[in-house]
């Protein structure tokens, strides 16, 4: 049966996830004689945490006699939850889900009803360990976390409280991370973290990410893409900003923690940008870069949220250039202040949602034609699909997952790009 692990959430959870399986495979999980099913959950909204929920009854009624286990950062935020599912044998916190031993303490493998639970105070973690991994199984690009946790306490975020304050992983264990990885064959390398911009600031001499990324580009001369998962915009330093300017290998993708488009609303939230300090960021970035893609967060519906404080986070999406939208429908986290704060009704919540994701695909849509008939850099994620340098999705013939293809792009069709390799476009 082996170890099956299901991963909710970011893609620092997908690092982690793999983290996850060497340490437990080292504790002998793998060799139960029913498996192991191991679920790395989210946090962010309550509808992750239902889903994970759903998908752990539904792993017990297919896997009666496995070993299931819950860990991530909704059993680190709310671990009784999940130890009084009569399915969950075990119960990790953030920190011991990355520790072989604390898979392996069972007698047997088996729980008692005292150890059902191993959840310790996530900030009593002081420091983040580069954890060294050779392949992200099943992905065509490489995930190294640089940071985590977080040191802002934005009003509806319960993901602090999952991933403790902020610590940065050492840069020189960042750079032997790359180089493995790229040494393993990886073209492409995402640095992660829960608020990445903030890297460096526990770490001797206080570097930032601008320092980490250009030195990672000029030790790992191998690496052929790095790119940059989610930044904070209002932290964004003059060595990242002038990465963005010259650093081709850096990719042309940014997705910004914008959240809303409104001033009252982003003060209410306790963030530290205002919708003009956003704007401004996006033209800068488009000057320096050009072929900038921009994607973001936004919510829908937070608390006191009027129609015309939507409209704003509405007009944003044009007027930051946003193409890759993630849209959050408001639910409230139990331990929030925002949880206490009037709330806007769900109907409203719902149909404000909608329109946002409209616009988005809108405007996703005009990037894609804008594309047409230009030369892309495509990297294959698997047969028939990959992603350009600006992380847009392309249709493609031929190429081997985790290969670049140089592309022309002859077409899109609403959700993708239709790509050539150039060679046969030329054809």
């Amino acid at each position: 049966m082996g170890i099956d692990i299901i991963t909710f959430g970011c893609r620092l959870n997908t690092y982690e996830s793999e983290v996850m399986r060497r340490e437990a495979e080292a504790a002998g999980l793998g060799a139960l004689q029913n498996g192991a099913v191991i679920f790395n959950t989210c946090a962010v909204t309550a509808e992750a945490v239902r889903q994970a929920k759903q998908s752990i009854r539904k792993a017990r009624r297919e896997n009666p006699d496995a070993r299931i286990i819950v860990t991530g950062c909704a059993a680190q935020t709310d671990p009784d939850a999940f130890a009084d599912m009569g399915e969950v044998d075990l119960v990790l916190g953030n920190e011991e889900k990355l520790k072989a031993h604390n898979y392996r303490a069972l007698p047997d493998f088996g729980v008692n009803d005292t150890e059902k639970a191993r959840v310790n105070d996530i900030f009593s973690v002081r420091e983040t360990a580069g954890h060294m991994v050779d392949a992200i199984e099943g992905r065509a690009r490489a995930f190294v976390q640089v940071q985590n946790g977080c040191d802002h306490r934005c009003t509806f975020c319960i993901i602090p409280y999952g991933r403790g304050n902020s610590r940065s992983v050492p840069m020189g264990a960042v750079v032997d991370q790359v180089k493995r990885l790229t040494g393993n064959g990886y073209a492409e390398v995402v640095l992660t973290g829960v608020d990445m911009t903030s890297f460096g600031a526990d770490l001797p001499g206080a570097p930032k990410l601008g320092k980490l990324v250009k030195t990672i580009l000029r030790q790992v001369p191998e690496v052929q893409r790095l790119r940059l998962s989610s930044i904070d915009s209002i932290e964004a330093d003059d060595d990242l900003m002038d990465a963005i300017a010259t650093e081709k290998r850096l990719m042309p993708h940014l997705h910004l923690s914008l959240q809303a488009g409104d001033d009252m609303i982003l003060k209410r939230m306790k963030r530290r940008h205002l919708r003009d300090d956003s704007i401004r960021f996006c033209e800068e970035v488009r000057r320096l870069r050009p072929d900038i893609v921009f994607g973001a967060d936004i919510i829908a519906g937070f608390p006191t949220e009027t129609e015309a404080m939507f409209e704003n986070s509405l007009r944003i999406v044009e007027e930051c250039g946003l193409t890759h939208l993630h849209v959050f429908p408001f639910s409230p986290r139990e331990g929030t202040p925002a949880a206490r704060m009037p709330q806007v009704d769900g109907r409203a919540i719902k149909e404000r949602a909608a329109r946002l994701r409209a616009a988005g695909e809108a405007a996703y849509r005009r990037h894609l034609e804008r594309l047409v008939g230009t030369s892309q850099s495509i990297l294959i994620e698997r047969d028939g699909l990959g992603r350009t340098e600006g992380f847009t999705l392309a249709a493609i013939e031929g190429g081997a997952p985790g290969s670049i293809v140089a592309a022309t792009i002859t077409g899109q069709d609403g959700a993708r790009l239709i790509a050539a390799p150039a060679a046969m476009a030329a054809a």
